[in-house]
């Protein structure tokens, strides 16, 4: 991409809509834009102040396109850290590329997918990972994903990669300084200091590493297999869930042949319901590879929710106790969540007895060395009437991990940071294995190095070409 000429793109989604803003950036995007516009008050574009809004209309020579708002931001004063002048017309199409083509004609390119954002990030109006949560923030959608995003936006990520670069560069540099009196003998970096900090420096990298398993999916969505024997009643919880009609609920065996997904929120955290096939044995072809893709789900999933019908549980107690247990050794670290579903034909007496039932199997499969009984849970519920629903929505909250989130800390999401903070973790290991066996400061150096390289890596302080067209790519044009 051309860094100094002037870019045009609309900022809104296309289609139509009551108004649509039409984004101009670069060195002659008032020049591009003052003469196309007249404005009601007589006034040129170009002699007013920036962060000024002006009303006109956009003129082709003697023809009004439409009448405007014009806002603009000279100098570094602008998202991208150059003069901008957006547009602001009326939100039919015809308008938008009427005003677009107009303007390109007059000079401007059409911006490529996350130039704007490029340009702010070369313009050092944000660094690389906050450019990419500009990404994940258009992208949110529930309140645990915004909050992410914004929170990395804001700088939290990257302030505390830097701050570590900071320090460890200090110390890098006094070793640097070392090997230019490498004859005197001399020791400028304290290694009991350097020790310290090596340490508190594994401790963050390791928080920082831990938090990806919580903040990938709360960003992608929780994703819950429901499973369990055919006409148990797993389509019509997913629909009881999701307020919808989404999943074919019959009384046929084997409806649901491969598995079917949807999203919601639960308490400001995006959960992925995934409705399976039925487990049972089969000799249909389509169904068995239904079933084989529901063993692939689970293994996906971050919670298993396995359905059981409440009225045949009395005389098939030991048939669901051997599935479940088929599939807690299988998933041994997955929460597996019991429902016994279709309570409401169950008799007070029936009812007490599956909880008694219910009670042993969950402290039974707890005390088999493969987990605390939190790993296996159960709750009666009937997805026809939708008692115990808003319970199971609770109980899957709890499963969550979103104790960091509340507390506003520092949470990864991006699996390129990940990756980085993993080989700087390495390392940073290296170095502290080098200072345990006493290297000498040449060896350290190289090690350091590397371990700056990455944090670099996160903040953009190091980048090159592909990398920033690979992130870019996946942003939408006009931002």
């Amino acid at each position: 991409m051309k860094m100094n000429d002037t870019i045009v793109a609309l900022a809104t989604p296309s289609g139509a809509g009551a108004i649509a803003v039409i984004r101009v950036s670069g060195p002659d995007a008032l020049k591009i834009v003052s003469p196309l516009f007249k404005a009601k008050s007589g006034k040129k574009l170009e002699e007013q102040d920036s962060h000024t809004l002006h009303l006109g209309n956009i003129m082709d020579g003697q023809r009004t396109i439409d009448e405007v708002l014009v806002s603009i931001f000279k100098g570094s004063r602008s998202y991208t850290g150059e003069e901008t002048v957006e547009i602001s017309c009326h939100g039919s199409p015809y308008i938008q590329q009427e005003i677009i083509q107009l303007l390109i004609r007059k000079g401007c390119r059409a911006a490529e997918a996350g130039e704007f954002t490029l340009r702010a990030f070369r313009n050092g109006k944000m660094d690389l990972s906050q450019a990419e949560a500009v990404a994940d923030l258009i992208n949110s959608e529930n309140a645990a994903s915004h909050q992410m995003a914004m929170q990395q936006m804001r700088g939290g990520f990257s302030n505390e990669i830097q701050k570590l670069r900071e320090e460890l560069l200090n110390f890098a540099s006094l070793i640097e300084l070392e090997l230019d009196f490498a004859e005197e003998d001399v020791e400028f970096a304290n290694r009991d200091q350097f020790k310290g900090l090596i340490a508190k420096i594994q401790t963050v990298l390791k928080r920082l590493i831990d938090s990806f398993a919580t903040g990938n999916v709360l960003k992608n969505g929780i994703p819950v297999a429901i499973v369990g024997e055919p006409n148990v009643g797993k389509s019509t919880l997913l629909n009881a869930l999701l307020n919808e009609e989404r999943a074919i609920v019959s009384e046929i065996a084997g409806t649901t042949r491969d598995t079917i997904e949807d999203e919601m929120s639960i308490g400001g955290v995006g959960f992925r319901f995934i409705d399976t096939a039925g487990i049972r044995e089969t000799k249909d072809v389509v169904e068995s590879i239904g079933i084989k893709k529901t063993f692939e789900k689970i293994g996906q999933a971050q919670v298993v929710v396995f359905l059981l019908n409440a009225e045949k549980f009395g005389v098939r107690s030991s048939e669901f106790r051997v599935e479940i247990e088929k599939i807690r050794n299988k998933f041994p670290q997955k929460p597996i969540l019991v429902i016994a579903n279709k309570v409401d034909k169950l008799s007070e007496e029936e009812l007490n007895n599956l909880k008694s039932e219910l009670e042993v199997i969950s402290s039974t499969s707890a005390s088999l060395g493969t987990g605390s009984v939190e790993y296996i849970q159960y709750l009666l519920l009937s997805a026809k009437t939708g008692a115990g629903v808003e319970e199971l929505k609770q109980r899957l909250l709890e499963y969550v991990n979103t104790g960091a989130l509340r507390n506003s800390d520092t949470i990864v999401t991006n699996s390129r940071h990940y990756a980085a903070l993993l080989k700087a973790l390495e390392e940073i290991n290296k170095v502290e294995e080098g200072l345990n066996r006493d290297l000498s400061g040449d060896l350290l150096a190289i090690d350091i190095r590397q371990a700056l390289y990455h944090f670099g890596e996160i903040t953009g302080e190091i980048t090159n070409d592909d990398l920033l067209g690979n992130i870019f790519a996946n942003f939408c044009i006009g931002k």
